[in-house]
């Protein structure tokens, strides 16, 4: 498994980059995760967090946490969409992981 992590800090952008990474797990699945501080949170989420986590398998997105303009915070498991109630970015990419443990157990067989 590799891991980059890239902080971008530019004094005069209203958006700072906190992660922007891509991890390997396979030769065929691997994870990437963006999360960005915003000035203020976006509409439908009650924290200042811009993010999209996704976990692809043979070029499929098999699992994606994600938040939208209107449509707040949710993640996307096993083909359904639900809400996912936001903490901290660290207790976010926490969950994010034993999501794919969990997928990875769950399909090991396919």
């Amino acid at each position: 498994m590799t891991t980059q992590t890239h902080v971008v800090i530019i004094s005069n952008m209203k958006a700072i980059q906190l992660v922007r990474t891509r991890i390997a797990y396979s030769a065929s699945a691997f994870a990437e995760l963006v999360l960005w501080q915003l000035p203020e949170p976006l509409t439908g989420s009650v924290h200042s967090f811009k993010y999209r986590l996704a976990y692809v398998v043979d070029g499929v997105c098999v699992l994606r946490y994600d938040n939208e303009v209107g449509k707040g915070d949710h993640r996307h498991f096993a083909g359904k969409e639900r809400a996912y109630i936001f903490k901290t970015p660290d207790k976010l990419i926490a969950d994010f992981q034993r999501d794919i443990a969990r997928w990875n157990r769950e399909n090991r067989d396919s």
